[in-house]
């Protein structure tokens, strides 16, 4: 059995509550999809408990492309600020290794991507949309794994392909705050799991920073919605 990680964006309590009912529930390995440590109240901490994981396969996601070149990332109120502190954070090793992973990792009966297998910025959503065809890319793998809306979520796409999204372990937008991730069975049945945690702690760690990107992100974490 495999849990599928995504999103942890340095929320150290989430990973460690996902990591703990995972391992009860019998999982043997790990997924982990990207969006490691931007955003977060222990962005060190949560990479060096995912690097402690045994049997795991990593791939990036957009935040740590934009970590390691600012330049490519949005300019609003709060994505530069939290790459700057992530950046003095982590120190240019670190950045610089979590860029250098892969934007994506075919697994068996399946592709692992963080966006979609076109971009790490654009996915899918819960509804079918027009797009689906185009950010599928050609990928005619039985199943597509990734991340990056935080929305917890397994529907048919095109030409059959299943489209999995196991949500946000660190900061959920389903109006859920309970950390969310996925196991997937050796027979290939998945299922969505969400673990209780200390979210309201988590969020005033992100708001101690004292910025103002981290008020936002608390009240992410605190609200589990992406508009606040």
């Amino acid at each position: 059995m495999i849990a599928l990680l995504y999103d942890v964006h340095g929320n150290l309590p989430a990973l460690e509550a996902v990591i703990g009912e995972a391992e009860a529930a019998g999982a043997q390995g790990w997924i982990l999809g990207g969006d490691y440590a931007l955003f977060g109240g222990w962005p060190v901490e949560t990479v060096e408990r995912l690097r402690g994981l045994e049997r795991a396969s990593w791939i990036r996601g957009n935040g740590e492309r934009w970590t390691a070149d600012p330049d490519s990332a949005p300019d609003n109120p709060v994505v530069p600020g939290a790459i700057a502190a992530a950046r003095a954070a982590l120190g240019d090793e670190t950045v610089a290794d979590l860029a250098s992973l892969p934007s994506a990792l075919p697994i068996e009966g399946a592709l692992v991507c963080h966006g979609s297998p076109l971009s790490d910025v654009e996915s899918f959503l819960p509804e079918p949309g027009d797009d689906d065809d185009r950010l599928l890319d050609g990928v005619d793998a039985p199943r597509v794994i990734f991340g990056h809306t935080h929305l917890p979520f397994a529907r048919p796409g095109p030409g059959g392909v299943e489209l999995v999204n196991p949500g946000s372990v660190g900061m959920p937008f389903d109006g859920d705050p309970r950390a969310a991730y996925a196991l997937l069975g050796d027979d290939g049945r998945l299922e969505h799991r969400r673990v209780e945690y200390d979210h309201a702690a988590s969020a005033e760690r992100v708001r101690s920073i004292g910025e103002g990107w981290s008020e936002v992100v608390a009240r992410r974490i605190e609200r589990a919605v992406m508009d606040v």
